[in-house]
């Protein structure tokens, strides 16, 4: 199983756009700043839908499956009967959705990672939604607020986001203890006493890797590391930053923390062989003893308890001790050339309503007592929502490792920020992402490797249409 990792979306971004299309970004919809799509399919009575919407409602990049989703999907099929559903299988695909939309082909309504929207939102890809979100009476000050910040692009609303994701250390107990370790020596606030708790922890049958100590999770976590250093890889103004001196510094960390543990040809392919989703997952089978993974996993675990799975949780902070993580989580948006405005609007307000994720929660709890388990939480980016699922459902599992993971990703929570929006984010992306990989391969050193990237990203935001 691959080793778990938002993996950054093909450099074909915006490339595939039309010069058209990415004139219109600048110029507004139709011409004028604040303007909206007026295509808006059967009986929706204009931009954003103030009838009852009706009509065929296309959606891309949704591939949920599980009870929360189906819950949530039946949840607007009975509110809005007369549109018909069709939703393509798999996840976001940027290269997919970007040739639909230059071919005039494009979905209603699209899921996809909120550090996207600034991108597309910049090259025309999708539209803003303020209209729909008047005419919806979509209450944004339900969505937590650095969740609306990732949407919002120059006062407009580019997407109405769903699930929030953030990080915190989860630990083997088992293997800890037997190490002579506390979970207090799971911590990222002193780097060098890490890396001697990695070291202890670590075992390999000479070149044969047989255990990670700590995974710091790169190349995916580098901007997490970067933060715990305290510097923000994307500058405030979506300019890329990923030479900056302390972001060189958390690189080379990774490095050799990779390095002490077999070098990174030998660390990647011990880590890939995970059965990340499995049963006898790394855990169980002693292959890691830490590493820092998103609020999900932890319901992924639950079936490990079986195998004698032994939880224990730290929170990841920056060297201050101050707990950190860097927000994630999808979005709803509206693509250019969408045909059904109003029941894409409707869509997206019905998916994240708090209505619709009590729903969801219950036909989890339901899951949760067929397979005679317990309920880890939603997560999602819906504040009322989530403290009343909390409140309602969240319940002492008797596991006292799962109920401090599950508190400490509560605690979370509430200072996860996102990485700055950028007219480039996916260029930026790509450029760190390939940057840390040379680096790791050791084909550059850390410093080249990042003054390469910061290179090619601030070229691309040069020359990148600004948003709106």
């Amino acid at each position: 199983m691959r080793h778990a990792r938002s993996l950054p979306l093909a450099t074909l971004v915006g490339l595939t756009l039309t010069s058209s299309l990415m004139l219109s970004a600048c110029a507004g919809v139709g011409g004028g700043s604040d303007q909206e799509p007026t295509t808006n399919g059967g009986g929706s009575g204009g931009s954003g839908g103030a009838s009852t919407p009706s009509g065929a409602l296309k959606i891309m990049g949704f591939s949920g499956g599980d009870e929360v989703a189906s819950s949530r999907m039946n949840a607007f099929k009975a509110a809005y009967p007369d549109v018909d559903v069709t939703a393509n299988k798999g996840d976001f695909d940027a290269q997919q959705f970007l040739t639909a939309v230059s071919s005039g082909n494009a979905p209603d309504v699209v899921y996809m990672d909120r550090k996207l929207i600034g991108t597309y939102a910049a090259q025309g890809a999708i539209e803003p939604m303020n209209t729909c979100v008047k005419n919806q009476h979509i209450d944004t000050s339900q969505y937590r607020e650095a969740a609306m910040q990732q949407v919002t692009i120059n006062g407009k609303v580019y997407g109405i986001p769903e699930f929030y994701t953030v990080s915190v250390n989860l630990i083997n107990e088992k293997a800890l203890r037997a190490a002579g370790l506390t979970d207090a020596d799971i911590q990222t606030k002193d780097w060098d006493a890490l890396k001697a708790t990695t070291k202890r922890l670590f075992e390999s049958d000479g070149s044969k890797l047989q255990r990670i100590g700590y995974d710091t999770h790169i190349p995916d976590a580098f901007p997490l590391w970067a933060r715990a250093n305290g510097v923000e890889i994307i500058n405030k103004d979506g300019s890329p930053n990923l030479n900056d001196p302390k972001a060189v510094e958390a690189l080379q960390f990774n490095m050799d923390m990779v390095r002490m543990q077999g070098g990174w040809s030998d660390y990647k392919a011990f880590r890939d062989s995970f059965d990340l989703f499995g049963e006898k997952n790394q855990f169980t089978k002693d292959q890691l003893v830490a590493f820092p993974i998103e609020n999900w996993y932890v319901n992924v675990l639950l079936s490990s308890r079986k195998n004698g799975l032994q939880l224990g949780s730290t929170m990841f902070t920056d060297k201050k001790g101050q707990p950190i993580s860097i927000l994630g989580g999808n979005a709803w948006a509206i693509p250019k050339g969408a045909k059904n405005v109003a029941a894409a609007c409707a869509f997206a307000k019905t998916m994240t309503d708090k209505q619709t994720w009590m729903k969801a929660a219950a036909a989890r709890i339901a899951t949760v007592k067929k397979d005679k388990s317990f309920f880890t939480g939603l997560f999602t980016a819906n504040k009322p929502a989530d403290e009343a699922i909390k409140a309602k459902y969240l319940k002492p599992t008797g596991d006292k490792g799962f109920d401090t993971a599950i508190e400490n990703y509560y605690k979370t929570l509430d200072v996860a920020k996102p990485l700055p929006s950028s007219p480039v984010g996916s260029q930026i992306d790509n450029a760190w992402a390939a940057a840390v990989e040379r680096a790791l391969s050791g084909k550059m050193s850390a410093k080249d490797a990042l003054d390469r990237a910061q290179q090619e990203a601030q070229g691309a935001f040069d020359k990148a249409p600004q948003n709106g």
